[in-house]
């Protein structure tokens, strides 16, 4: 059995953990092709950072359980400087975190769902259960840990949105129901032929997951809108909106071979897709082309990647060292207890990951943080 081929683009030198994981990976059956993304970063069975190319194995864990986790990027019709009062900001820091909350557990201030509410036609009644449940209480809002809300200023002081969100628990219970029915596979892993019953019924949930996950984030951008007409007057262009996720698994042609590309913490990359590449809480991001770069099975790092655990963040940063890596950016600074574990030094150095992938994306904007709001 031949072993799967494996291209890297590296910001840093690869940590033994990583590189163990990425062995284990490369051994396991039907892997074609691993890229590893120069966010690269461990997380469970696969690391977050790969992208992996089969022909008739799809593996749950190669996605994850953040199901269509993306980003959304939108301009506004203002300048970023409507935002430099203190007091603008603190209290648009306030509205965002009642029209977005971290979770939500009233019914009664449930937001509309696609599909106008009705169920999709999921594997099984438990996992509809879990979209009339959380999924209804969880769609459009923020969760806690990386994902966020943020406002941002381009090279022009163009103010600019951009959402970072998944699948939440609706993701989670379509991963676990359907590790659950794989076939073990070398002790770590559970695998499903993508052409029988069970792969198909992963693959048409994971649609179902990515549909979700979109929705709320543009539910979460419009709700974001409302709050900025109302404050200052400045509404969204919905002629400039950029969305991409990077948890997924598709079927692609690359070469002369039909694959099931699965990505974890990967974006797509095709030559001229559009995309958002968030650097980290206080950092730049950018909004990046991707140049079809085929031994990165058209793949792109999906943010800066994680360079501390979060518990080796919470050792390291003070809340007053978050303050100071924080300087400049509006924040809920009430919350830096909480948000040590996403300062900006626990993550890598978004540049560093743009220069060792210069041939996967180029660069089309810059963004600088203006307002961050999380959820905790």
């Amino acid at each position: 059995m031949s072993e799967a081929s494996v291209r890297s683009w590296l910001a840093e030198p690869m940590a033994r953990e990583v590189a163990e994981a990425i062995e284990r990976l490369r051994r396991a059956p039907d892997v074609q092709r691993i890229a590893v993304m120069p966010d690269v970063h461990l997380s469970a069975d696969v690391c977050i950072g790969v992208a992996i190319a089969t022909t008739r194995i799809i593996y749950p864990q190669a996605v994850g359980g953040d199901i269509g986790c993306g980003m959304l990027a939108v301009a506004f019709d203002a300048a970023a400087g409507v935002l430099s009062d203190p007091g603008v900001a603190g209290a648009i820091l306030g509205d965002l975190s009642v029209a977005i909350p971290a979770r939500r557990h009233n019914r009664r201030s449930l937001v509309p769902r696609p599909w106008g509410g009705a169920v999709p036609p999921l594997s099984r009644p438990s996992l509809e259960a879990v979209w009339r449940g959380e999924g209804a209480l969880e769609f459009a809002t923020l969760g806690s840990g990386n994902h966020f809300v943020e406002l941002q200023a381009d090279e022009e002081d163009r103010l600019w949105l951009m959402i970072h969100s998944g699948s939440r628990a609706l993701g989670q219970a379509i991963r676990d129901h359907h590790l659950s029915r794989g076939q073990p596979v070398d002790g770590r892993f559970r695998a499903l032929e993508a052409e029988s019953e069970a792969g198909h019924a992963y693959l048409a949930d994971v649609g179902y997951a990515r549909q979700w996950a979109d929705e709320s984030r543009r539910a979460m951008a419009e709700a974001v809108g409302q709050v900025l007409t109302r404050r200052l007057g400045a509404r969204l262009r919905p002629d400039t909106l950029i969305a991409s996720d990077h948890n997924h698994v598709s079927r692609e042609s690359h070469g002369e071979a039909e694959s099931w590309v699965h990505r974890k913490g990967a974006m797509r990359a095709q030559l001229g897709e559009p995309g958002v590449l968030p650097g980290s809480m206080g950092t730049l991001s950018f909004h990046v082309e991707g140049r079809g770069c085929e031994a990165a099975l058209h793949s792109s790092a999906h943010g800066a990647g994680r360079a501390l655990s979060r518990t080796g963040a919470r050792a390291k940063v003070s809340e007053r060292e978050l303050r100071r890596q924080m300087e400049g950016v509006w924040f809920e600074s009430r919350l830096a207890a909480q948000l040590r574990d996403e300062a900006p030094s626990a993550y890598k150095d978004i540049r560093a990951v743009l220069r060792a992938q210069r041939e996967l994306v180029k660069v089309r904007r810059t963004l600088r943080p203006i307002l961050n709001y999380k959820g905790v």
